[in-house]
């Protein structure tokens, strides 16, 4: 069973936006932090943004002011609006519970920014 499915990624040009999403398979992780990773090629995961149970966000400083975490219990689900994107931000993104638990990885969706 896939315990969080990832959504939204897709191509955008410098300064653009995207939005992805994340859908967990159980109510339960209503009561968790959930968090957005990312894994650029070549190197480890990261954490950027952590969403508390009430739905306070936390961001890394290279994603302040630029991304939006939120979530949305009704839906089960985690959001990441990703604004002003730069070409750093290339990466797969990921969603899991903070902190994260190697059996819940999904697969991940890919975000783009290039020209």
């Amino acid at each position: 069973q896939v315990e969080f499915a990832e959504s939204g990624g897709g191509l955008a040009q410098p300064g653009g936006s995207l939005f992805l999403s994340c859908k967990a398979s159980r109510s339960f992780w209503s009561l968790y932090a959930l968090g957005w990773y990312r894994q650029i090629s070549g190197e480890q995961r990261e954490l950027v943004a952590i969403v508390d149970r009430d739905g306070h966000p936390t961001y890394i400083d290279s994603v302040k002011g630029r991304f939006t975490a939120s979530r949305d219990h009704s839906r089960d689900s985690v959001y990441l609006q990703m604004n002003n994107l730069k070409p750093e931000d290339t990466a797969v993104y990921y969603c899991n519970v903070v902190p994260s638990m190697d059996d819940y990885w999904g697969q991940g969706t890919q975000v783009t920014v290039s020209s």
